[in-house]
């Protein structure tokens, strides 16, 4: 295939034509992430057919955490390369086959390969290098548009946890994957058409090496930063539903809180996205990770209580929501636009590490102690990603 078309573009930067390809990223993150965060709302039903524990049922999820953000890097580069198109193509066939063949495993040893690496391909293509693109399509609103962007990641939350339920309540967690992956697949092919490589400006800047970017101290200490944060960050995700059910709070409410973090993301996304033109950057990624810090607490005092459970998944949706929309912001303002597909997949690997530990580890030491104990955990990762993002030099972190 041919990279000459992608990299002629159709439009100019801040063109409608951007516009249209932040659509096709919101659908494409939206299809991406509404699969992946709907797992909670299987994790029950998984659990009691595998007979399984909480750490080894997560694991399936991160597995796909991990296999996507590593191969966040590749993609990420492919992107740069060849444009969005086939690797929206691979991402629609990758769903659809690691979905339906999840259906028919008969032990969750078997699913950590067909949902690990059918879904993990799936989200590396439709997330970061889809991000990169809108970020290069765009330089006067660039926050903003990547804020409308990524919040199909928060809405496809919102939207798709409950119908996942409703789908279990209906037909059983086998037959939910198939239905939810084909109507994936077929949304991501429509993204395939929409999207294009945006316009190269001509610049003498180099696209940085891995070499250069372990020798830099900033990307280290975002490095350091992503790590702690993903260890910690799915926690809620994997786990508020089943410890909202433990609490006695039936199913299908409780379902409504892995959405609710989805949809409160949205304001996160839109709103301090949009504040990312007017404000610093990084100071606004750090008062999102203070935020999702401080969330924890309000999980930690909420026992049963499902008015405070709203609350903390609010809470915690609009710090997550507002960090997701200016990380790739703050990557161009320090690091520069050019090849920000390879350094958004590069410093992603970080999440794949974490994203592998985390709900796993969390999982294990809850069933070994209690959910206070995850908790307190989970706030002080949390509070150690802060401090290291807090590290980072504020001059550097200047709009471009």
């Amino acid at each position: 295939m041919s990279a000459k078309p992608a990299e002629a573009g159709r439009g100019e930067v801040d063109s409608a034509r951007g516009w249209a390809v932040v659509l096709a990223t919101f659908v494409s993150t939206f299809v991406a992430f509404g699969l992946l965060y709907s797992f909670g709302t299987f994790f029950g039903s998984m659990a009691q057919e595998f007979d399984v524990g909480r750490g080894a049922t997560a694991f399936m999820f991160s597995v796909v955490t991990t296999i996507y953000f590593l191969l966040g890097v590749v993609a990420g580069r492919l992107g740069d390369r060849f444009g969005p198109t086939p690797l929206l193509v691979v991402a629609a066939i990758t769903a659809f086959a690691g979905m339906f063949a999840t259906s028919k495993v008969d032990s969750i040893w078997l699913g950590y390969v067909t949902y690990g690496v059918g879904l993990g391909i799936a989200v590396s293509c439709a997330y970061v290098p889809m991000v990169a693109f809108v970020g290069g399509w765009f330089r006067r609103r660039r926050t903003a548009a990547l804020g409308v962007a990524v919040s199909g990641i928060g809405v496809g939350t919102l939207v798709t946890a409950p119908i996942a339920q409703s789908l279990i309540d209906a037909y059983g967690w086998r037959t939910s994957f198939v239905i939810l992956g084909a109507v994936g697949a077929v949304l991501l092919l429509g993204c395939a058409l929409l999207a294009a490589k945006p316009p190269t400006p001509p610049t003498d800047e180099p696209v940085r090496t891995i070499a250069q970017f372990v020798a830099d101290r900033d990307f280290v200490k975002l490095y350091v930063c992503g790590v702690l944060l993903a260890t910690a960050l799915f926690v809620p995700f994997v786990f508020i539903k089943d410890f909202a059910v433990g609490q006695g709070i039936p199913a299908s409410r409780a379902a409504i809180l892995v959405g609710l973090i989805g949809g409160a993301s949205v304001i996160g996304r839109l709103g301090i996205g949009a504040l990312g033109g007017r404000r610093s950057v990084l100071l606004l990624t750090q008062g999102c990770f203070v935020t999702m810090t401080l969330s924890q607490l309000l999980w930690l005092f909420a026992g049963s209580s499902f008015t405070m459970l709203v609350i903390f998944t609010v809470v915690m949706g609009v710090g997550y929501g507002g960090y997701i929309a200016l990380m790739p912001a703050l990557l161009a303002s320090i690091f520069g636009p050019v090849g920000l597909g390879g350094t958004l997949g590069l410093l992603y690997t970080s999440a794949g590490f974490g994203g592998l530990v985390g709900p796993v580890a969390i999982g294990a030491l809850i069933d070994a102690t209690s959910y206070d104990v995850g908790i307190i955990v989970t706030a002080v990762l949390l509070a150690l990603s802060t401090w290291s993002l807090l590290l980072v030099d504020r001059h550097r972190a200047m709009d471009r």
